[in-house]
């Protein structure tokens, strides 16, 4: 037991190491979605997050747009509790029957004009704009973001 403690001790971490950071290219994607909120709505962009039945991967990488790195609300871009306050809806998962009835509220709830992007692989399938990957990065679902603003 005593062999197996220090070799753990002395080993190097398995972790990957991390993204270089380039915090110019990220404050300019940034500003550039703000921007594109703000033509297009005259306001901030609100988003209502809803899991459909996902692996919970998406979820961790939109919830690192809140985190202290990316910061998403120094964009003008929140998160809100409530679809009635929402202009996006980001679903993540591929809809389970047991989703698509709350699903559908959500929706109902969510005032025109809304848009619904789909997040992640397993969410693709019949979406308006669709953010790829498994999960998305935070870059990429802000330059979803961006096109979605843009009409791209």
């Amino acid at each position: 037991m005593r062999k197996i403690l220090f070799e753990n001790l002395l080993r190097l971490p398995l972790t990957e190491k991390p993204a270089p950071r380039d915090d110019t290219a990220l404050a300019a994607l940034g500003a550039r979605v703000e921007h594109a909120a703000r033509r297009r709505l005259g306001r901030s962009l609100s988003i209502r997050q809803v899991d459909a039945g996902s692996c919970n991967g998406c979820e961790l990488e939109i919830h690192a747009l809140n985190n202290a790195f990316y910061d998403l609300e120094r964009f003008g871009l929140r998160f809100v509790a409530s679809p009635r306050h929402a202009d996006v809806l980001m679903v993540t998962g591929p809809v389970t029957r047991n989703m698509r009835e709350a699903l559908e509220r959500t929706y109902n709830a969510t005032p025109d004009p809304k848009w619904v992007v789909a997040v992640g692989d397993c969410a693709l399938d019949g979406s308006i704009l669709h953010i790829r990957g498994c999960p998305p990065t935070p870059t990429q679902l802000l330059n979803g973001l961006l096109s979605l603003l843009d009409g791209r």
